[in-house]
């Protein structure tokens, strides 16, 4: 082809298409609803800023990858068609493991509630109300049900709105051995999901009281 000639995809003309592969960029959306509920929060108090927002990639494998990426924009308009707002991270690609066209699942650090209390979403049941409930172990090692009220779902996890504090130790395994009222034998439980970390006391209750 010669310079200023006319070509285009459609044609038989040899052309290149350069990409950049590290950094890579990774776009993906959010829904306006959400991201108006997670401003009203930020502006209350309810939620703080965090320093930047961390962006984690989750592989089609269900892996996460290894390196995290950053924040470069957010869309200032919305998708009539679908209420979403377009965003975009940025992330180091060294080995060329991420490539274009790829489908991943990204999770994205906005904001963060130093106050939350989460618990494994196993320990958590629904009782025949439909209401949600979790096993709390008392200071005599008797299993009590206590009513909660749930917010979001983070991760592996339930968001606890209302219904345990700090401190609280609450029963993740065993429901089938013991009724409310029962006496237990709590033990330490440890998430083989999370290379054996106990789960943080901040984050819901010791959640040591597996029963065995």
């Amino acid at each position: 082809m010669t310079e200023g000639a006319l070509v285009g995809q459609s044609e038989p003309t040899h052309v290149a298409t350069i990409q950049q592969l590290d950094p890579i960029y990774a776009d993906f959306t959010q829904s306006a609803t959400e991201l108006s509920q997670l401003r009203r929060e930020l502006e209350t108090g309810a939620l703080e800023h965090g320093t930047t927002a961390r962006v984690r990639l989750i592989l089609d494998d269900g892996e996460v990858y290894a390196h995290d990426g950053k924040l470069l924009f957010s869309d200032t308009t919305v998708d009539p068609g679908t209420g979403q707002v377009t965003l975009r991270g940025e992330f180091p690609n060294p080995k060329l493991s991420l490539l274009p066209g790829m489908y991943v699942r990204v999770q994205i650090e906005q904001g963060v509630d130093p106050d939350a209390l989460a618990v494994p979403q196993q320990a958590v049941r629904r009782n025949d109300k439909g209401g949600s409930e979790v096993f709390v172990v008392r200071e005599d090692n008797r299993a009590k049900v206590t009513q909660v009220r749930l917010g979001r779902a983070i991760e592996d996890r339930w968001l606890i709105l209302d219904g345990v504090k700090p401190g609280d130790r609450v029963i993740v395994e065993g429901f089938q051995k013991f009724e409310s009222g029962d006496r237990v034998n709590p033990k330490p439980w440890r998430d083989e999901g999370r290379a054996g970390e106990e789960l943080p006391r901040a984050a819901g209750a010791d959640a040591s009281a597996s029963t065995r």
